[in-house]
């Protein structure tokens, strides 16, 4: 089921949350969603579940608005606080949210057993929500939000208080829910999003200022191919002087006289790596590093969203 934003606004008092914002996220995608705090990521996603109501604008999520009230039933929400009955056994709590989302009596049970399954809390499920650890309350509420199936989840800061094991679960299986339905993920966890999210949106004062891959983001950001090398068998002032007459090649900076090794910033919207060779290859050196970098997706955020 897709989801459809257009021209959404909120406003809290004399601050706007939200400010005429528009996205898409299609079926079988899953969208990172960031920004700093007070950006306006989880009033966003509230408005999409139909929790909060917008100023302006409109929200579809499978053609449906959702100020029609037919699409809450199509939503799976894990909010970034997690409200849990604590005094609630974990299977009857998700025995209990089944009912509430309209799972009928003759599936609760399979439904059940596959969220204790997914979410792993089989050694867990008899225990009072109160006795979990935090990680685990975690999983329960992702289970409670995928206890009804639905078509879009949205997840909140949905691995904190997990340990790196837990967490490498739970990204397997969001990446693994999301071949079929409509993910957004909002968090902090700038390598979890690299690691889980098809496409990146990030948000800043209720705008928003970038959208695409992690790919995409870094060639915007940076624009040039950044390249360290190292070259050996020959002179290193003939070799930067050669290296800078590559029509690929913008600018060269030996970076270790002694280990004889550069750094190649390529021509805008060209990549030197093959000239670099050939050039080796021709004069007799020899190539014994040649390494890419990358722009940080954590320097990419900082630069959008420091103003």
């Amino acid at each position: 089921m897709d989801i459809k934003i257009q021209e959404l606004t909120k406003s809290y008092g004399q601050q706007k949350a939200v400010d005429q914002i528009s996205f898409e996220v299609k079926t079988g995608e899953i969208l990172g969603f960031l920004g700093p705090n007070g950006a306006g990521k989880t009033t966003t996603m509230k408005i999409i579940t139909g929790y909060l109501e917008s100023d302006g604008g409109e929200v579809w999520l499978g053609g449906k608005s959702v100020k029609s009230g037919e699409t809450k039933r199509h939503i799976g929400y894990l909010p970034e606080h997690n409200p849990l009955y604590l005094d609630m056994p974990v299977i009857d709590y998700l025995a209990f949210c089944a009912a509430i989302q309209g799972v009928s009596k003759s599936q609760v049970n399979d439904r059940i057993r596959k969220m204790v399954r997914d979410c792993g809390l089989d050694e867990e499920k008899h225990k009072k929500i109160g006795e979990l650890s935090k990680g685990y309350r975690q999983r329960v509420g992702l289970a409670q939000a995928m206890i009804h199936d639905p078509e879009i989840l949205i997840l909140d800061e949905p691995t904190t208080g997990l340990d790196p094991n837990q967490i490498v679960e739970i990204r397997a299986l969001i990446r693994n829910i999301g071949k079929e339905k409509t993910v957004i993920l909002s968090t902090h966890i700038l390598p979890e999003v690299e690691a889980t999210c098809d496409r990146i949106l990030i948000i800043n004062k209720g705008h928003i200022v970038a959208d695409g891959t992690a790919a995409t983001l870094r060639k915007q950001a940076h624009g040039q191919q950044v390249l360290h090398v190292r070259i050996e068998d020959g002179n290193s002032n003939d070799i930067s002087q050669q290296l800078k007459t590559l029509p690929s090649v913008a600018a060269v900076e030996l970076l270790d006289t002694e280990g004889q090794r550069f750094e190649v910033q390529s021509q805008a919207e060209l990549l030197s790596n093959r000239d670099i060779f050939n050039l080796c290859v021709k004069n007799k050196w020899a190539l014994t590093e040649m390494v890419a970098l990358e722009t940080r997706l954590e320097d990419i955020f900082r630069d959008l969203t420091l103003n």
